[in-house]
């Protein structure tokens, strides 16, 4: 039987925390939500292709998290050493997003149906936090997951000024969900987001769905990782129950009187 106090523990104490009291659920999309990530690299290949833009296509799944415009702006800065300009940035990041709707439809992740209806049906507020802005996907997200993520509680890259890893959209999500970070869980599978969860101090939850390792998860900041979304669907219950009993009492300092 699984234990997590220690991870848990090891969280609350390096936030300065006593306790946690989850009462909403945060969400990526892509890679934790819908098996895109592979679609989306590819998209970005052909873009980069079609542009003469130099770059590789693991590295898209490194990216995953940033808004396009970051994206964009570090392929102009590594091929041109400058950033795009806006009207550069919205041109290709457009023709992507048009590369990427022109493949066929990604599926829900195995394991994400479940995660997402234990968080709802336990009357945790759920929030998207996504740095895409694509219609595509998030079109989808009402017939794929009903009464998960109302229009009112998306954090997309419309919505921030900084994408992840910055803290901005996990802050944004936290005041959507009226709750401070430590009433919240956070569900990632991507670097860059756990250090943006992370970096707004809220207990994040690493899923491996793509070719990053788990250690890169957690030298992030993740304090928890799965190796699947269907094994976090499995362990939620218990990760859940735990985190509503762990407690660190704060470190006293005493000093010897003579």
């Amino acid at each position: 039987m699984t234990d997590f106090t220690a991870d848990i523990q090891a969280f609350i104490r390096r936030h300065g925390y006593t306790h946690l009291t989850p009462r909403a659920a945060l969400f990526d999309m892509d890679g934790t939500l819908y098996d895109s990530m592979p679609r989306h690299a590819r998209a970005w290949m052909n873009m980069c292709a079609e542009e003469g833009l130099n770059a590789h296509y693991d590295e898209f799944f490194a990216f995953e998290g940033r808004t396009g415009a970051d994206t964009i702006n570090i392929l102009f800065n590594r091929q041109y050493g400058q950033d795009a300009s806006p009207e550069d940035v919205k041109r290709l990041y457009g023709r992507k997003t048009e590369l990427f709707a022109a493949q066929p439809a990604p599926p829900v992740i195995e394991g994400a149906d479940a995660v997402t209806r234990y968080c709802r049906d336990a009357a945790m507020t759920t929030v998207l936090v996504t740095g895409s802005g694509q219609s595509s996907l998030l079109n989808r997200l009402d017939a794929d997951f009903p009464g998960v993520f109302d229009a009112e509680r998306r954090v997309t890259s419309h919505d921030v000024t900084h994408g992840k890893p910055h803290p901005e959209p996990y802050l944004r999500a936290l005041q959507i969900a009226g709750v401070d970070a430590t009433d919240a869980i956070t569900f990632e599978n991507a670097p860059l987001g756990v250090r943006s969860s992370d970096a707004a101090g809220v207990f994040t939850i690493a899923v491996i769905t793509g070719p990053i390792p788990r250690q890169d998860m957690e030298q992030a900041g993740a304090a928890v990782v799965f190796d699947s979304m269907a094994q976090c669907a499995e362990m939620l219950p218990r990760l859940l129950s735990q985190l509503k009993v762990t407690t660190l009492q704060p470190t006293i300092l005493t000093h010897n009187r003579t």
